[in-house]
Order: structure tokens, then C-alpha cells, then sequence
């Protein structure tokens, strides 16, 4: 029964409506986090991501509002990604934001702060408000003061709190694994450190060091280019064809954007292309491929958050994908190892090691040194027996296909909820569901 819902503007059911800075201070090296829509993530911002500013500029933005408070709903605003982002500020959160994204201040006598992110992330409401309130075709947009004029249903405030915890639940859940992973993932860093790094791998203390190219290293250990253990390397400005021919092939294509999605384990909403046959067979993804995030935004050398696998999604995805123009996409000789070749461009970016740079040549793309990297970059490794014991103790720590098929159901069944639980079709007044009042 949907009798009690009401049906409101978002002007409506909130006190504040507003953007970021439409000004983007210079960034600094030691500073303070702006975000823009590339840092946020359905869990809040990833503040390890946003590039910094100077503490001045940063003040004279807190004092412009552009710092969200707790119980504000943030969604994209502008680019490839308007509306699809959604998220909640539930701690005190020391970032200002862009102008990309969208600022919303619920009225929480009408509308708590869970439910109103839950109601803009149903994909029904997704549907409806990219129809009639973006703009730009190349570069969509939002224009605030039409977006402000978004219906939204809502019922009371009792009900509402009893759609989000069920909700909530499912989210609860996959952010507690995606922190499993991630622990998985500092994990497979020190044991990268302990055996090729400070040479403390097991039985070490029996294994004689001598002298290599690349220093000090044990005893019987080989030293070769980083390019032996890869069997090609693919990147660069592939881009959409018309399905003119029985030729092209459908497929989705991983952006830059996409690399927090596909660490959620949902990348079903990645966009589709046509390509011909010739580029179908060079650039399709394999298992245990590994992307980095060829652009500007990927700079950060301290989190490594540009880099991401493909054993799992391909799979259960069930359909073709290839990385964006500003990807590259590193192919193992050996699947096995694909999970030590991961953590040991991982360490090298945290060491400073891959650079990027811009190339003019390629209209201001940003492409990733690979030619000088691979000639260059030396890597010392155990014998063969060894090598496979540490590429097997690896793959369990960073074989997260368990964990991250938790999080996709988890994730689909969350999706099917979503617009039954907001709209009234799942009725859910009659549950005795006690929901604390901090929760709200």
C-alpha cells in the first residue's frame, strides 16, 4: 500500500542544493584534499585519490561551502559518470569539493539522508533524471537549478528508515569485504617486500648474497628486464566503430572512471562499442591482464589505486570487454604469476619508479612510460621451484574472486531491492524491523 507516500521536488525535500568550487586552485605536493567526481566511490570519497591544495585555498573554499557536512547526499554531477555516483558523507569529511559534483542537504523532517541516496541511486530514478536533466552530449552536465525541480517519492519517516536498513544491510556487507580485500592486498605488499626486496625469504639465512646488476642479491637468483615475464603490452587510442559490418563486435570498455567499479566487482553498466574483428582479436581482455589507468589522474604514486586485475570479472561478466584509449593493459606469460607482477608495479609505483608523462603528440593524452620502463626495469627471481611456491602463496592472498562474487550478488540482489523497496511495490510497513534513532 502506497496510499501515505508523498511525491515532492528535491528543492522540496532539501534545505540545501549547491555544487563545489567552479574555481580549481592550483595543486600543491603537501597540501589539503580536493575531490572531484573522479574520487568518489558509492562508499564515500577516497581521499587517497584527490590531488591537494594550499591550506589558504582550501580555507577560503570551507568558507564558501564547499566542504559537505555529515548527513549530506553527494552525486556526480558532471562528465562521463553524471549521476550514476551516489553517496553519503556519514563522518566529518576534511575535503572541499569540485564544482563536478552536487551537494544535497536533506530536510530530515521529510526525508532522512540514507533514503534520499538510496532514492537517487535506484536505477529507475537514474533513468528518469539523466532523460531530463542532463545536458552535453560529449560531456554531460547537470544544471542545478533544473535538477532542483526532481520529483521524489517518499513515505514516512518510520517507513523510510525501515527500506534503508534492509538496504543498508547489503552495503554493510560489501564494504566490509572490499576492507577484507584491501587488507588481502597490504598482505600481499609485505610479502612482496620480505622476498624480492629485503631478500627474507624462507631459508634465507642460508643463502649466500652476491654481487648482481641490481646489487646484492641471493645466490642462484636470476636477474631479468621485467619485459621476460610479459608477453605484450597493449594500449593507445582504439575507439569506437559503427557496426557497419557482420564484423564488429560488441564490447564494454573499462575507463578510467570504471577502475573503483571494477574493484566493486559490477562492471555491468560499463558502456558498449563496436569494433572491427582485427581490433576485437588485439585488444579483448584475457584473465589475469593488468591495467593501469594510463592518465593524468593516475599521477598518485602513494596508493597504486590505478592498477587493477581481471581474473574474476571477466568471467562473470560473461561478455567481451577492452580497456579505454587511457588504459594499458600488461599480459602475462604466465598466469600464475600475474598476481606477483601486479604487486611488483604496484611497489614501483609507491617507489617512484613508473612515471607518466604528457605527450603532446597524442593531442594531451597522458601516456605511461612503457618503453623505457620495460627496457630498463630488472627484476631478480628464485628458481623455478621457488618462484612457483611464491606465485602460489601470492594467488592466495590476491585471488579475491570469493570475496569479490560475494560482493556482485550481493551487489545484484541490492539492484533488484532497490526500486521495489523506494517506489512501494515491496511493501515493508508491516516488518518489525527496530531501527535505532542513529541511524536516521
Amino acid at each position: 500500500m502506497t496510499y501515505h507516500w508523498k511525491t515532492a521536488t528535491l528543492a522540496d525535500v532539501c534545505i540545501r542544493i549547491g555544487d563545489g568550487s567552479h574555481y580549481s586552485p592550483q595543486s600543491v605536493e603537501d597540501g589539503l584534499p580536493m575531490a572531484s567526481v573522479k574520487d568518489m566511490t558509492p562508499f564515500g570519497i577516497n581521499l587517497y585519490s584527490c590531488r591537494k591544495i594550499s591550506s589558504d585555498d582550501f580555507e577560503k573554499l570551507v568558507r564558501q561551502g564547499c566542504q559537505p557536512k555529515v548527513g549530506d547526499v553527494l552525486i556526480a554531477k558532471d562528465g562521463a559518470t553524471a549521476l550514476d555516483t551516489v553517496c553519503e558523507v556519514k563522518k566529518p569529511l576534511k575535503a572541499v569539493l569540485l564544482s563536478s559534483i552536487a551537494i544535497l542537504r536533506p530536510d530530515r523532517d521529510k526525508v532522512t539522508t540514507q533514503y534520499l541516496r538510496y532514492y537517487l541511486d535506484a536505477e529507475p530514478t537514474r533513468e528518469y533524471m539523466k532523460a531530463a536533466f542532463t545536458t552535453g552530449a560529449a560531456i554531460p552536465r547537470v544544471v542545478l537549478k533544473d535538477f532542483k525541480r526532481a520529483q521524489v517519492r517518499y513515505p514516512k519517516i518510520s517507513l523510510q528508515r525501515k527500506i534503508t536498513s534492509i538496504l543498508s544491510a547489503y552495503d554493510d556487507l560489501i564494504e566490509n569485504n572490499l576492507r577484507r580485500i584491501k587488507i588481502l592486498e597490504e598482505m600481499a605488499q609485505t610479502l612482496y617486500r620480505e622476498w624480492f626486496v629485503k631478500f627474507r625469504f624462507p631459508g634465507h639465512q642460508k643463502v649466500k648474497m652476491v654481487d648482481s646488476p641490481m646489487g646484492k642479491t641471493p645466490e642462484g637468483w636470476e636477474i631479468i628486464p621485467f619485459s621476460e615475464l610479459l608477453s605484450s603490452t597493449l594500449g593507445g587510442g582504439w575507439g569506437s566503430e559503427k557496426p557497419s559490418t557482420k564484423e564488429s563486435h560488441e564490447v564494454g570498455v573499462i575507463r578510467g572512471t570504471d577502475f573503483n567499479v571494477v574493484k566493486l566487482g559490477d562492471i555491468s553498466q560499463l558502456p558498449n562499442r563496436y569494433i572491427s574483428e582485427k581490433s576485437f582479436e588485439q585488444r579483448r581482455l584475457l584473465a589475469g591482464d593488468i591495467l593501469v589507468e594510463n592518465s593524468i589522474n593516475a599521477k598518485s604514486r602513494s596508493s597504486g589505486n590505478s592498477i587493477s586485475i581481471t581474473n574474476g570479472f571477466l568471467q562473470r561478466l560473461g561478455k567481451n570487454i577492452i580497456g579505454a584509449s587511457f588504459c594499458r593493459v600488461f599480459r602475462p606469460k604466465d598466469l600464475q604469476l600475474s598476481h606477483l607482477i601486479q604487486v611488483h608495479m604496484k611497489y614501483l609505483f609507491k617507489e617512484g619508479k613508473m612515471a607518466f608523462y604528457q605527450n603532446v603528440a597524442t593531442n594531451g593524452i597522458a601516456n605511461f612510460q612503457t618503453a623505457r620502463f620495460l627496457s630498463q626495469e630488472k627484476i631478480a627471481l628464485p628458481t623455478q621451484p621457488e618462484l612457483r611456491k611464491y606465485g602460489a602463496d601470492m594467488f592466495e592472498l590476491l585471488n579475491n574472486s570469493m570475496l569479490a562474487d560475494k560482493n556482485y550478488y550481493l551487489r545484484q540482489t541490492r539492484d533488484l531491492l532497490l526500486p521495489k523497496l523506494i517506489s512501494g511495490e515491496l511493501d515493508v510497513s508491516e516488518l518489525d524491523i527496530t531501527i535505532p534513532e542513529a541511524n536516521a
